[in-house]
């Protein structure tokens, strides 16, 4: 009820109201809604290592002072081939873009430890760059606690990139060799390269980076395209719209405004951007009211945190059948919330593997949701779970 009344009264307006609108895109997986919650500091979306654990738009809600954070979560970008063959609703398809339409500024966020996804922007993300090239886009690399040699961070940049930030050419060159596993970041800086006239300040990331490492200094990267210097022009005049065609020979968006590095599992470095993420509110009135942590309601919290645990603990394609029924939501005597769910699934098997040898599992599962639900609702809750076999 008091969500309910939060959500339907008008925002309490402090005297110079300021608001940035942020859509975190990327592909599945890459950490949009582990770095949600950070910067809300308060777990409201579900997280784990399982793809499509977010599925449908949802929005977060950080105030601090006069300036208010929206954020919006999305599904990861995917294809409608992959979204058939997960079973997905067709919001994991229109979702992300409808954020797209409503942000004032773009995460893009990739994940730095898989290997086999980091080299390049995925097709998806791509295109919905270049869908809106008008809205500011900031390149946010997660997960660079978990690479243990850190030169592949600036050749990673480099690709991500197109070798170009905030309309001026990115030269980087590392003094520490190539089979070094120093765990200090690498120093970047932005040549002088675009016309006076677009000259913007370098990225606060960057220019804590380059404090921190020194012996690093300007030089050409050797995947330097042969069309560096007008894409350099064409940076410093605005982005554009792209064709199918052009998008496929591209890796990297050359529009980035900024580049963080951060550790979102673990919080490093989200304060900075946070911080930065700040300084970009516009004056406007506020969405929501300052004690709105999301748009969500109370009963989708639950359920998403509840299969968050599902995933988690279930093998392969088997945690995306559940379906989850809540039969009751009630307030205890002591003011304890009850909550009774119950887990239909597609198969006797599928049963057996959620309730596990001697009910390890779904006890298990009760357990950690329970404790997930009373740090977000800051107050006791009686979670029991029940599995049944759909009719």
């Amino acid at each position: 009820e008091e969500q309910r009344r939060l959500l339907r009264h008008r925002p309490d307006q402090p005297q110079d109201p300021k608001v940035l609108r942020i859509a975190i895109i990327g592909a599945p997986n890459a950490g949009k809604s582990t770095l949600s919650n950070q910067l809300l500091g308060r777990k409201v979306f579900p997280v784990s290592r399982k793809v499509h654990t977010t599925r449908c738009k949802a929005q977060g809600v950080a105030t601090c002072g006069d300036t208010q954070l929206v954020l919006l979560d999305t599904p990861g970008l995917t294809s409608p081939f992959k979204a058939k063959r997960h079973k997905l609703e067709e919001a994991m398809l229109t979702d992300p873009w409808d954020s797209m339409k409503h942000a004032d500024l773009v995460l893009v966020l990739v994940d730095v430890s898989d290997h086999w996804t980091r080299n390049s922007l995925s097709s998806e993300v791509l295109k919905c760059l270049s869908q809106f090239p008008q809205t500011p886009s900031v390149l946010v690399l997660n997960k660079v606690d978990l690479l243990k040699k850190k030169f592949i961070l600036l050749e990673l940049i480099t690709e991500l990139t197109e070798g170009i930030v905030n309309g001026k050419k990115l030269e980087v060159k590392s003094a520490f060799k190539r089979n070094s596993s120093s765990s200090a970041k690498p120093s970047l800086q932005l040549s002088q390269a675009s016309p006076p006239e677009s000259k913007a300040r370098e990225s606060q990331c960057l220019r804590e980076t380059d404090r921190a490492q020194e012996g690093c200094s300007l030089g050409n990267s050797s995947d330097t395209r042969a069309s560096e210097s007008s894409v350099v022009t064409e940076a410093a005049q605005g982005p554009k719209r792209y064709g199918p065609r052009d998008l496929k020979n591209m890796r990297g968006w050359p529009f980035f405004q900024e580049i963080f590095m951060l550790a979102a599992l673990h919080g490093e470095e989200v304060d900075t951007l946070k911080r930065y993420l700040l300084t970009q509110a516009k004056p406007g009135p506020w969405e929501f009211h300052s004690g709105v942590l999301t748009s969500q309601s109370p009963q989708e919290v639950c359920d998403n945190i509840i299969r968050e645990k599902i995933l988690e603990y279930l093998p392969l394609e088997v945690p995306y059948g559940v379906v989850q029924v809540t039969e009751m939501w009630e307030e205890g005597p002591s003011g304890e919330l009850l909550i009774v769910q119950n887990l239909l699934v597609p198969r006797k098997s599928h049963m057996m593997m959620l309730i596990g040898r001697g009910g390890k599992v779904i006890s298990r599962i009760a357990q950690e949701a329970g404790q997930d639900l009373m740090n977000a609702f800051l107050c006791d809750v009686r979670l029991k779970l029940k599995v049944e076999v759909k009719s």
